[in-house]
């Protein structure tokens, strides 16, 4: 596990954002999924850094990264970041919530952004249409805003699990690695408190403007409605393309790691 005596911090306009830099080469950024934190590419970082500079940054509210006190966008975040450590344009790698932040920035800020991989997600304002994962966005925001922490996490990790599995299918160690990072954040926060985030909207219709490479990388056990929509951005972005690996549903990073690695390592070195 990283340490946090090896994460930096960038003084934004609202409070610290922790960030880890190993690596040199081009700039390569990892976006973490909602409630976790940099660690999230502990089988990640190491592999990229052997030839690029690796950014693992915790997003704002999550991990070591300042609570927001005013309204945010998470692309502002990340731009800001990166001109301060002059790493851009770079390469973004987002999964879940992560992707979004990648999907963002490069509508908003193309200069900064050299391509983009989307794990597990597609647009920030994408819209849940399969049964299963409506109930469990639903269930999730019940839960942590009545303060219901221990029946949060069971929500939390049923989404891991994907629709077609079981928790129990899931490798223990990935479940104890998602708890520990979820109990991280979630203790920085109290039940109802004011989300700061300002969402993009109207996503879909900038997509097309997208010009820089493109791949989104699934699990095949994820939600459906995900998988199409990884689709259908892939398609509708100028330069996309589509992966999918068997076996694992929303965290295709903890799961298959090493080819979660080989297929962005792949892309990477045919920028």
């Amino acid at each position: 596990m990283t340490a946090a005596s090896e994460l930096s911090f960038f003084a934004s306009a609202d409070g610290d954002i922790a960030y880890r830099d190993t690596g040199t080469g081009d700039p390569v950024v990892l976006l973490h999924s909602g409630y976790v934190d940099h660690r999230l590419f502990e089988a990640q970082t190491p592999a990229l850094a052997a030839e690029y500079r690796v950014i693992a940054v915790d997003v704002r509210g999550h991990g070591w990264t300042a609570n927001a006190t005013k309204p945010f966008r998470w692309a502002d975040d990340l731009a800001d970041l990166l001109r301060h450590l002059d790493a851009g344009p770079a390469v973004l790698v987002g999964v879940s919530m992560g992707g979004a932040v990648a999907g963002d920035t490069a509508m908003e800020y193309p200069e900064l952004v050299r391509a983009i991989v989307l794990s597990g997600s597609s647009v920030s304002d994408f819209q849940y249409t399969q049964e299963w994962t409506r109930k469990i966005v639903a269930e999730s925001q019940r839960t942590l805003y009545s303060g219901d922490i221990e029946g949060w996490l069971k929500v939390f990790l049923a989404g891991a699990g994907g629709p077609f599995r079981s928790p129990d299918e899931v490798d223990p160690r990935i479940l104890d690695h998602l708890r520990e990072m979820a109990l991280h954040t979630i203790s920085k926060h109290t039940p109802g408190e004011r989300n700061w985030h300002v969402p993009m909207t109207d996503t879909w219709a900038r997509v097309p403007k997208i010009d820089v490479p493109v791949l989104t990388v699934n699990g095949a056990l994820d939600s459906p409605d995900l998988l199409v929509d990884a689709e259908r951005f892939a398609a509708t972005a100028q330069n996309g393309r589509s992966v999918v690996v068997e076996g694992t549903s929303h965290f295709p990073n903890l799961e298959k790691p090493e080819e979660f690695n080989a297929i962005v390592l792949d892309f990477l070195r045919s920028l």
